[in-house]
């Protein structure tokens, strides 16, 4: 464990308002959006979690009510899920900036797992750099959070990242379609696009959270530099002065609005996401909208 919480337990409290959507249809799974849960014979009970406006008044508990006078929904499970997988960005350009990119996905990463265990969907999270590292798989409610936390805080940011290698692994590892989660700052090389596409293409639904620092976009730099590439420890010396800097701005933000796109067009999200943005932003905010939350 680190020595201090990644996410506070008050925080984790206002989560439970949120939901993980999708937008696609998975032959053989149940649902448009989200996975059913529904009380009735042959369910399975899990676990209970805190009303919210627009929950089923059939489903509360109104023994715990009488007792607690604090509403709470009884959730069970109906099969089949349809997976959610979260692919963590741990190559070594994630330790960059002021918080680090790194710190930053650990924190958001947990905070979109905990929204999937309370809603007792199965998580999956795949760590990745050149290649794809151990996964944990975690649901059926809030008490499978500690191994989520657990879990992040032993993932160190190291190593080159390589798209291509990973996303053939990934592809013939998790043979069923579903939603794909990516957090990372999607440095890497050529057909960067083209990669991640690919995911979509075999029937994955892509939402795709681009991290960034303010030092990625907006380099405040000037003059002759010796810059050293993160993961690879390449060495190249430029000159960077404020024209230099406005078209590195310009080519990064072209790039970027290149991948959301691409996502649109089949049929998933993407968000850009400063690190020096407040967590609750992005999840209230940006991610929030996009997620149909009640906040």
């Amino acid at each position: 464990m680190a020595s201090s919480p990644i996410i506070d337990r008050k925080f984790l409290e206002r989560l439970e308002r949120l939901t993980l959507r999708w937008r696609k249809s998975f032959p053989g799974t149940i649902g448009g959006h989200h996975v059913s849960r529904l009380k009735g014979s042959g369910q399975e009970f899990l676990d209970h979690r805190q009303f919210s406006q627009g929950d089923d008044l059939r489903s509360v508990n109104w023994r715990a009510y009488m007792r607690l006078e604090k509403l709470f929904l009884k959730v069970f499970q109906m099969e089949p899920h349809i997976p959610i997988r979260m692919m963590l960005d741990v190559s070594g350009s994630m330790a960059l900036g002021n918080p680090t990119k790194h710190s930053y996905m650990q924190r958001l990463a947990a905070a979109l797992g905990y929204v999937g265990v309370v809603r007792l969907e199965t998580m999956q999270l795949v760590p990745f750099s050149s290649r794809l590292h151990e996964d944990i798989v975690a649901g059926g409610g809030r008490h499978r959070f500690a191994p989520i936390v657990d879990f992040l805080s032993g993932l160190k940011p190291e190593g080159r990242s390589d798209a291509g290698t990973v996303i053939r692994q990934f592809a013939n590892r998790y043979l069923q379609r579903g939603l794909v989660i990516v957090v990372s700052d999607f440095f890497d090389g050529d057909d960067l696009l083209k990669q991640w596409q690919s995911l979509a293409l075999l029937g994955h639904e892509l939402f795709l959270i681009h991290l960034a620092s303010e030092e990625d976009r907006n380099p405040p730099w000037q003059g002759l530099l010796e810059v050293v590439d993160a993961e690879t420890n390449e060495v190249r010396q430029l000159h960077f002065d404020d024209e230099a800097r406005g078209r590195y701005t310009e080519a990064f933000d072209s790039f970027f609005e290149e991948f959301e796109r691409m996502a649109l067009r089949n049929e998933g999200r993407y968000v850009f996401v400063d690190t020096g943005m407040p967590l609750d932003e992005v999840l209230f905010g940006a991610l929030g909208q996009l997620q149909g939350a009640s906040v």
